[in-house]
């Protein structure tokens, strides 16, 4: 939300549940021109979208991101966001890794216990 004079418009992105919270504030309530729900990503959207999302997933192979949705994302995108930000962080720190099954592994051994 932004109330500064020369700006046109704003994002607010909000995680589950938080609509309600802005809903119930009248005062942010009537800032918000639209509304919209993000759905799960479908299996088949994955490659694409996630290399929207952010380049080190380019070269990723389609069959590593189908397995780990799969196993651990079920679609879900604030689920990839933390895979993301695991595997750009190792690849950070050794820009010669390539993105593969077992770097996506270890980025989803980091986000906590998962069957």
């Amino acid at each position: 939300m932004w109330d500064a004079p020369g700006c046109a418009a704003a994002l607010v992105l909000c995680g589950a549940g938080s609509e309600r919270a802005v809903a119930r504030a009248s005062a942010l309530r009537s800032r918000v021109l639209t509304w919209h729900q993000v759905g799960r990503l479908e299996p088949s959207q994955l490659p694409q979208t996630l290399s929207l999302f952010h380049p080190v997933w380019a070269q990723a192979d389609p069959d590593d991101l189908a397995r780990v949705d799969e196993q651990i994302a079920h679609g879900n995108f604030r689920t990839w966001a933390k895979i993301t930000s695991h595997v750009y962080a190792a690849c950070e720190r050794g820009p010669a890794l390539r993105v593969d099954g077992e770097l996506i592994e270890q980025a989803c051994a980091r986000l906590g216990p998962y069957p």
